[in-house]
């Protein structure tokens, strides 16, 4: 039995057609006994495409692009000024590839609520820092990158139950991380939350796919590793270590390639 295909048809399509996923949402920043603070609005995309891997499984190839905006405005922005430490800093915006992502064939949990399947994705991330902390002291929490992306995917039994390769879903997201390597908070306990919603879409905003490129608004066409991250982006623009709190503001925040 193909235990996979159903959340592949949630997520993407199992007929290998390229899907777009949008959402928007806020991250908030909080310490102890401090916030939480409102610090930007976040929204992105997401392009996809599946297919079988070598065992019979399936992976995911796709690609990202999200932009920070002012939470008022919820205008893109170009330089930030970091309440906590009072410097301004240049936003480095999400410009991720490739996400690429293993599925395997084992089933994805889900929920029945009333005449919704909800599937439900945990990911705790407990790894090596691609940023050490004696490397990059003002732009790194620490030497282990530790997160969560908790996520739901909503889609109608209805739809699931006509086989079709690609089904209609909507999604919610949290994620709970360090600070972003180009908000210069280096050890500074408290850490980011981001809320957001959004869905499988025919098309994007006008503006976001300006903004993300035409690059980014296609999938991939074969598999390659490593994933990109904020944390990888920011090092790898850094280059130099010693060098790296100058190159964290310099430059075209698009061109970096930072990453969520």
């Amino acid at each position: 039995m193909d235990y996979g295909r159903d959340f592949v048809r949630v997520r993407a399509a199992a007929d290998g057609a390229e899907t777009i996923s949008w959402w928007t949402g806020d991250v908030y920043g909080w310490r102890r006994d401090d916030g939480p603070h409102h610090l930007f609005g976040f929204e992105g995309l997401n392009v996809a495409r599946a297919e079988r891997d070598d065992s019979g499984g399936w992976r995911l190839l796709t690609r990202e692009a999200a932009a920070y905006l002012d939470p008022v405005t919820r205008e893109p922005l170009t330089t930030w000024d970091n309440p906590f430490t009072g410097e301004a800093v240049e936003v480095m915006h999400v410009f991720n590839d490739p996400v690429n992502q293993p599925l395997g064939d084992r089933p994805v949990p889900f929920t029945r609520v009333g005449d919704q399947v909800v599937h439900h994705v945990d990911v705790r991330l407990a790894y090596p820092s691609p940023l050490p902390v004696a490397d990059f002291p003002g732009h790194s929490a620490g030497d282990t990158y530790r997160a969560m992306e908790l996520f739901q995917f909503f889609s109608r039994a209805a739809d699931l139950d006509t086989g079709a390769p690609d089904v209609p879903s909507h999604f919610s997201w949290c994620r709970v991380s360090p600070w972003l390597p180009w908000m210069a908070m280096g050890q500074r306990e408290g850490a980011l939350v981001y809320h957001c919603r959004g869905g499988k879409v025919s098309e994007v905003p006008e503006w976001l796919a300006g903004f993300a490129g035409e690059r980014f608004l296609r999938a991939p066409e074969t598999w390659s590793a490593p994933n990109m991250t904020s944390w990888t982006a920011f090092r790898d623009r850094a280059g130099d270590p010693g060098r790296a709190g100058d190159r964290s503001r310099a430059g075209d925040p698009r061109g970096s390639r930072a990453g969520g």
